[in-house]
């Protein structure tokens, strides 16, 4: 779970990633028809929030494993 600041602010909504790796890594599980732009926004803001560098999308939603490595 993650805190949002805002203007020194905590803000009342949370974040949580579905899975943290050595506090070093979030990674996303989906299982949908493909990685939408939501889904790198969705990776992109629990990099910001967690201080992390590296986030994975994983998207079983498919016949092939989908992975997107987004860098913070």
């Amino acid at each position: 779970m993650y805190e949002i600041l805002y203007k020194k602010v905590i803000l009342p909504h949370r974040f949580y990633a579905d899975f943290v790796v050595f506090d070093e890594v979030i990674l996303e599980v989906k299982a949908k028809d493909g990685i939408a732009p939501e889904d790198m926004a969705q990776t992109l803001n629990y990099l910001k929030c967690s201080g992390c560098k590296v986030g994975l999308i994983l998207n079983f939603g498919r016949l092939k494993l989908d992975i997107k490595r987004v860098v913070f």
